[in-house]
């Protein structure tokens, strides 16, 4: 009978929290050629697999990969954050933004800005354009559209 004293690495599960390095590159879009997020140069991320902090695409790349592994990987938008949706594109009337907004708040294009949702939730919207009466808000995910590619080391899988 001969004992081992290696273990098994641990292994991604749909549920498993994760301390992880990342990059993600955006490979087609308006941003293409850019880095979206980068954590190799700070602190590692964690992320709790399933609760919605990446796209299903992405989180599923990850399952089965063991503890300690490096890898890249390539994600068509479809497969990420969808593609965009024309029909996120809306007008909000200047009226609902006074109305919601602190009474000193000021927005310029690019500015991402949080909205309340009539159930209670919260979503955000970058702001693309001003006429006299409204301002045009992109509700896509600023992901959503872009291909993706994604360096990933693997530091702990609980």
């Amino acid at each position: 009978m001969t004992s081992s004293s290696e273990t098994a690495a641990a292994v991604v599960r749909p549920d498993s929290y994760l301390t992880l390095h990342y990059r993600i590159d955006l490979l087609t879009g308006p941003a293409a050629g850019s880095t979206f997020a980068n954590t190799f140069d700070g602190r590692p991320a964690t992320l709790q697999m399933g609760a919605g902090q990446w796209a299903p695409g992405m989180e599923g790349a990850l399952i089965g990969r063991e503890e300690g592994a490096q890898f890249s990987i390539d994600l068509p938008a479809v497969q990420a954050y969808g593609e965009r949706n024309p029909d996120l594109l809306q007008w909000v009337s200047r009226s609902m933004l006074d109305q919601h907004a602190a009474p000193d708040s000021s927005f310029a294009p690019g500015d991402m800005v949080e909205f309340s949702a009539p159930n209670g939730g919260r979503y955000s919207g970058v702001l693309k354009q001003w006429r006299d009466d409204a301002a045009m808000f992109d509700f896509n995910h600023p992901l959503a559209g872009a291909d993706l590619h994604i360096d990933v080391s693997l530091l702990g899988v609980l």
